[in-house]
């Protein structure tokens, strides 16, 4: 796509300028910078380093990682090696790759969208600075970090697939189809993005009576492309029989009024892995542009507008009545509908709602000079709410990444042990275990979404009476079990316990015996254990830092202190 004009030219430079200033306290602050917590330093970013050390980024499909749970985890289970991101992290140390991949998915994301509008949704020159506006708009959503382009790449995308739609297809964009496998997951984003994709050929070969032969072959190739990049998990889905942890997964859970409230709270306030920011003043925009619509009898032509519009409260319906109790039979009888989040296709949104919104703004400026300065205020002020969601502002409270994975308390912990890590097995309670997998510990708990159901249950017998003290928490692993934890009624779902917490655990009752039949010898744990010497544990040192978020009390079990 050539840039055609000195104005598209400063208007282009100016949004990567101000990419470049939201990324900056990435580069800048590096390891003492706050990023996202949940589903991120939590898990995905310890992946990463667990992975690069393990020796197995090209282990087989039946390979496993040793240092988490007993080495029952899959190799499987940690992605790809063909996806770019695994690389980043093993070239790279952690915060250079995320400061890398961020400004990748970002100025992907913008180029992926102003070329769509300018292409195919909002053609002409006159309509640049909603171009412009609204692709630097959704290139500053504050996306999952590990999803990719899983989401912020679908309009580069659909960018590709619509030109060779209409016949216009060229070497480019098949190399987009090619190159975005690479830096995407089709079960985080394109398995729903493509199955969309086959609806509109479809839709074609009824509205048009031909068969787009070129069309369905870019579908067709771009699937087969993920596949190959995604192999080890068609092989876990498809072929591996073990029960895991997701077949115990049910979420067909709430009744018909409580979908209903996910719905609202959905399309009003959107998911935390596709966040799009858009209630302030999307929203107005698009109600006043659908009004003009219904007032002037617009139908005909807006008729993308109204369809944006429809599919955005579409796709919330999908996703809240997935949840829907009603569905359990079904899942019952098709065993698949559980283990494979169809409620996904919500992901959807975040282009569905960013490209009407540019619409909107167009809708809005036809009505007068009035009108056309307020679209430029309603861009101006989505940018700025935007800015406000930089990760430095909205998680300034939360640990930096330094005081998160706190590496020099960790090797002292190391060092006080005095024992090879792979000689014994930790498990922690009050933070999260992907802290000690990220310094290297064997552990016992972990948070991942697919591991042997059977290890599941052997985890389980460590924790099942304070299981059965909390309702909450009991559900939460029994029917789910992602966060594989050593769980605390007193505690309920709280994993985040920082080193100024004046709470004591007070009547913890875990089963050390199953603990340490699975080679449990130390505990760490976030606040002091009262009873400890009821659950056969013995405090051995307590280590701080100023350097890290946490205060970790050292217990290990009688037997291993000789007690």
């Amino acid at each position: 796509m050539l840039i055609e004009t000195k104005k598209e030219q400063r208007f282009i430079f100016l949004a990567l300028l101000v990419i470049a200033v939201y990324l900056s306290p990435l580069f800048i602050l590096q390891e003492n910078a706050h990023i996202r917590v949940h589903d991120n330093l939590d898990s995905n970013l310890a992946w990463y380093k667990v992975l690069a050390r393990s020796g197995e980024m090209f282990g087989s499909v039946n390979a496993t990682i040793p240092q988490i749970i007993n080495g029952q985890l899959s190799r499987n289970a940690i992605g790809t090696e063909y996806s770019i991101i695994v690389w980043l992290y093993a070239l790279f140390p952690t915060m250079t790759a995320y400061g890398i991949s961020q400004a990748i998915t970002r100025i992907v994301a913008f180029f992926g969208m102003y070329w769509l509008l300018k292409k195919h949704f909002l053609p002409g020159e006159k309509w640049l600075f909603i171009q412009i506006g609204t692709a630097l708009s959704f290139a500053l959503t504050p996306f999952w970090p590990s999803g990719m382009l899983s989401t912020l790449g679908m309009p580069l995308a659909l960018w590709s697939f619509l030109n060779i739609r209409n016949g216009e297809g060229a070497w480019k964009d098949y190399l987009v189809l090619t190159l975005l496998p690479f830096y995407a997951s089709i079960v985080l984003g394109f398995f729903f993005f493509l199955t969309a994709m086959g609806c509109l050929w479809l839709v074609d070969c009824f509205r048009r009576k031909v068969w787009n032969l070129r069309f369905l072959f870019a579908l067709i190739y771009m699937t087969l492309i993920f596949m190959l990049v995604e192999y080890r998990l068609i092989f876990s889905f498809l072929l591996i029989d073990e029960p895991n942890s997701r077949d115990e997964y049910f979420y067909a859970t709430l009744p018909f009024w409580k979908s209903v409230r996910l719905v609202i709270k959905n399309y009003l306030f959107g998911h935390t892995h596709v966040m799009t920011v858009h209630t302030l003043f999307i929203l107005p925009a698009t109600f006043t542009a659908m009004y003009i619509v219904f007032w002037r009898k617009l139908w005909g032509q807006e008729k993308l507008f109204v369809f944006l519009f429809s599919l955005n409260i579409l796709l919330s319906i999908w996703y809240a009545f997935w949840f829907y109790e009603g569905w359990l039979p079904l899942i019952k009888r098709f065993h698949f509908l559980s283990t494979f989040n169809f409620a996904r296709y919500h992901f959807l949104r975040p282009m569905v709602i960013y490209a009407g919104f540019a619409l909107a703004l167009k809708i809005l400026s036809l009505q007068g000079k009035d009108w056309a300065r307020t679209t430029k205020w309603y861009a101006v002020l989505q940018l700025l709410f935007l800015g406000l969601f930089n990760d430095e502002i909205i998680y300034q409270k939360k640990p930096t990444v330094k005081e998160f994975f706190a590496e020099e308390m960790f090797q002292e912990i190391d060092g006080y042990i005095g024992i090879p890590k792979e000689e014994y097995r930790i498990a922690s309670i009050g933070i999260h275990p992907a802290i000690s997998q990220y310094n290297g510990f064997y552990t016992l708990d972990t948070y991942n979404n697919f591991y042997p159901l059977t290890y599941k249950h052997q985890f389980r017998k460590i924790i099942e009476k304070e299981l059965a003290k909390n309702k909450e928490v009991r559900r939460y692993f029994d029917k789910w079990g992602g966060r594989c934890y050593i769980f605390s009624a007193q505690l309920g779902k709280h994993y985040m316990i920082k080193k100024d917490s004046k709470r004591h655990l007070k009547s913890l009752m875990l089963n050390t015996d199953a603990f340490k039949d699975m080679g449990g010898r130390y505990i760490f744990s976030a606040l002091p254990i009262d009873n400890a010497k009821k659950n056969q544990l013995l405090l051995v040192k307590v280590f701080e830092s100023k350097r890290s978020a946490w205060k970790i009390y050292l217990y290990t079990t009688l037997e291993t202190a000789g007690v």
